[in-house]
């Protein structure tokens, strides 16, 4: 284990045949914490470390990439063309849902079970941005957060809209009465289009709360115009900057929707 994870204890979760790692730390209602590309870095880990510090508890599975490594854009390229040819993501496919949901459907029900209270948090991250709404089918989800969600691909019209659910998925998250979503982007990212936002507002109404923050050229704050990860890469963590707002109303939301 690498310095970056050294207060995570490494487990292993198995489900029908598949073992991934799992870091965990903390204690109070779970949280899943999905990494985004190329895998669990650095900034990635500090996210998962304060949502211990707000009281949770962090299942944070190993999905991608080297635990624990830098990003870098080779990197970031050799994580991306894995993840793309492995049959566990559905990377550029309409209405279906990604094989790999189902081993993490199994772990967010897993850490309730340990966790106890209402339900259970996740958020995803760019690739694994949409699978916390994915994971929304099981009534233990509570509080599924997508962070940049850029799957599938956004390449042509229906691809733009699209939320990486099978229509029976969709139709059952959408069914949820009891559910509320909080989703993130920036505004000029290309991998997340604002189609994408529309289609889940269409769905959810107002059991969806949107985050898209101003990154356009003569943006107040000099976000960069490819900025992309709110609450890891390019969060800039000063009081009254967007990322730093919107990563604080992700604490909220948790804080709001796992322990009252």
């Amino acid at each position: 284990m690498t310095d970056a994870l050294e207060d995570f204890t490494a487990t292993t979760f198995t489900h029908e045949g598949v073992t991934k790692d799992v870091y965990r730390a903390g204690t109070g209602p779970g949280v899943v914490v999905l990494s985004e590309m190329p895998g669990i870095t650095p900034s990635v880990a500090a996210f998962a470390r304060r949502l211990v510090d707000q009281g949770f508890t962090v299942a944070m599975p190993s999905l991608f990439g080297t635990d624990g490594r830098d990003v870098s854009t080779p990197y970031i390229m050799k994580s991306m063309t894995r993840g793309c040819v492995s049959r566990e993501f559905t990377t550029w496919a309409l209405n279906r849902t990604s094989p790999v949901i189902d081993w993490l459907r199994a772990l967010a029900r897993d850490l309730h079970k340990q966790c106890g209270g209402p339900g259970v948090g996740a958020i995803g991250m760019c690739f694994t941005g949409g699978f916390a709404l994915a994971m929304s089918v099981d009534d233990e989800m509570m509080a599924p957060v997508l962070s940049q969600p850029s799957l599938p691909m956004a390449a042509g019209k229906d691809r733009k809209r699209a939320l990486g659910l099978s229509d029976a998925d969709l139709a059952r998250v959408a069914g949820r009465e009891d559910l509320c979503v909080l989703a993130l982007r920036f505004t000029g990212d290309r991998a997340v289009p604002k189609e994408r936002f529309e289609h889940l507002r269409e769905v959810l109404g107002d059991r969806v709360v949107t985050v898209e923050i101003d990154n356009s050229a003569d943006n107040v704050h000099g976000i960069p115009r490819l900025a992309h990860s709110v609450v890891t890469e390019h969060l800039v963590d000063e009081p009254g900057h967007p990322t730093r707002d919107a990563l604080d109303q992700v604490l909220a939301f948790f804080k709001d929707r796992l322990a009252g």
